[in-house]
């Protein structure tokens, strides 16, 4: 079968869908893979280590999606290479099916296959595919060590003969994988982690890595069966809001992890609550691209209010793209093991495997 994937739009995407160690095995599957000359150049990836593994290097990426049957991307092509895919190819990435859905709805009309990967279902047999979680975890890390680098103080307590530095204290919003990769990090670097969560199996993991579990008074869990946070009530709202506003009087760094799959980013740094924030503070919003968890949030903006600096990035994984690139490959490969008949050498869509079922755009 006929494999390739294609140039992201760089100003906004740096990772790649294939890298060398997994060209590899592709070709290993027997699979006839193509890539554009310069595919993996930006970071630092020659096209002779993709040529000397057999891949195919070719300069007209319009001659590249017409003769392949899959095509892995990170995220939905432009306009006009989506318009070259037809019937019956077979179109996969983190597709965003959500903020796009006409355009998917239209590929799907067109009988073209679309698989989406942040779409996975929460089960044991496709963690090894699950780029939400390996995605998440860069990023959890990365805003950890932008935001400290933005904090004009130490991190860590430092005792000297001329006095003692205390401790920077970090407030982590949203404990799924992000969220506890930060935590982790924080607590790494030498300061003190709290952390608070919607969904309630989240204090013993919060607790384990040495973070302080920040509890709402009659708290309800709201965990989805898939394992995500869904909405909370009006009430938790009001309760969350009263406990955070208490805190943050004593926080130097926020790091903003809450997310909604498919809906705007909760709003739980409110405008009121920044009068409890001391100036120097810091907050790196992870959920910006979805309309933050604060209440000024911009993207690719630095937003200073009342003396707080607020950071938030409408792609953080630009900045470890080379780590982010070779987590997204491996997963999609494994997402395409599962997907390939090695024995007939064709793709195999069936519906009855929840995996493929959940992923594919109907």
């Amino acid at each position: 079968m006929n494999l390739a994937s294609i140039l992201e739009n760089q100003n906004i995407e740096k990772r790649i869908a294939i890298t060398p160690e997994i060209a590899k095995k592709y070709i290993s599957l027997d699979f006839n893979l193509s890539l554009p000359k310069n595919y993996g150049a930006h970071l630092g990836i020659s096209d002779d280590e993709y040529k000397n593994l057999g891949v195919n290097l070719l300069n007209n990426e319009e001659e590249i999606i017409k003769n392949s049957e899959i095509i892995i991307q990170l995220g939905l092509p432009e306009e006009k290479k989506l318009s070259l895919i037809k019937e019956n190819q077979t179109l996969i990435g983190s597709l965003s099916a959500f903020v796009n859905k006409e355009k998917l709805k239209n590929l799907t009309i067109k009988k073209i296959n679309c698989f989406s990967l942040e779409l996975l279902p929460r089960i044991t047999r496709a963690q090894s595919m699950d780029i939400l979680s390996s995605q998440a975890n860069l990023a959890g890390y990365k805003a950890v060590v932008e935001a400290f680098q933005a904090y004009e103080r130490a991190i860590p307590m430092m005792m000297t003969a001329a006095g003692t530095i205390p401790a920077a204290k970090v407030l982590v919003v949203g404990a799924g994988v992000a969220g506890l990769q930060a935590i982790a990090t924080a607590k790494r670097m030498g300061a003190v982690v709290f952390a608070t969560d919607v969904r309630m199996a989240s204090k013993e993991q919060v607790e384990s890595l040495g973070g302080k579990f920040l509890m709402v008074e009659g708290a309800e869990n709201l965990e989805t069966e898939g394992g995500y946070a869904r909405e909370a009530s009006d009430e938790f709202k009001k309760k969350q809001e009263q406990l955070l506003s208490e805190t943050l009087k004593k926080i130097d760094i926020i790091i903003c992890t809450a997310l909604i799959p498919g809906k705007e980013a909760p709003k739980i740094i409110k405008e009121d609550m920044f009068k409890n924030l001391q100036p120097g503070s810091i907050i790196y919003d992870l959920a910006a691209v979805q309309g933050g968890n604060t209440a000024f949030t911009e993207v690719d903006k630095i937003v200073e209010k009342d003396g707080v600096k607020i950071l938030g990035e409408a792609n953080i994984l630009n900045k470890l793209p080379v780590s982010a690139s070779n987590l997204y490959a491996k997963n999609v490969f494994n997402f395409i093991s599962n997907l390939y008949d090695k024995e007939n050498k064709k793709l195999n869509i069936n519906l009855e495997d929840e995996i493929i079922e959940k992923t594919l755009i109907k």
